[in-house]
């Protein structure tokens, strides 16, 4: 079900990309990397998976919400989550999610820098951010 939301959300949110994996690659992707290598929570509603956050040692590996349940506060719990369960965290977003930087730069995380996207699988200029419990970014 986390691959079904990252693909959903992902397809949603960067419709100019495309799909660049099968939905089968998606689940090898969740059940062979991320299930294995990193701390994932989920948020519910009525029973039903409608976020997800995988947490790999300092890093946000992936952190989706459903359409339709952005912007009610399923990101801001998953993330709340994750910053208290580290002292540092680090994550990464494409230049153009002017969403996702206004409610990471909201939380507390402040910009390390930006690339013209030729190291990302997408080809797509991205943004490193950093976000430290002492309140000090660096």
């Amino acid at each position: 079900m986390a691959a079904r939301i990252h693909r959903e959300t992902f397809n949603a949110s960067f419709p100019w990309i495309g799909a660049l994996h099968t939905p089968s690659e998606d689940l090898a992707y969740w059940s062979e990397h991320l299930f294995k290598t990193s701390r994932i929570w989920g948020a519910l509603s009525d029973g039903n998976l409608i976020g997800v956050i995988s947490l790999s040692e300092t890093w946000i590996e992936q952190l989706y919400v459903r359409p339709g349940f952005q912007h009610a506060g399923v990101g801001s719990a998953l993330l709340d989550v994750a910053q208290h369960a580290a002292q540092s965290l680090h994550l990464w977003t494409f230049q153009r999610n002017d969403d996702a930087r206004r409610f990471y730069e909201k939380l507390g995380f402040v910009l390390v820098k930006m690339t013209d996207g030729s190291e990302n699988e997408e080809r797509e200029p991205d943004v490193l951010y950093r976000w430290d419990k002492s309140g000090i970014s660096r």
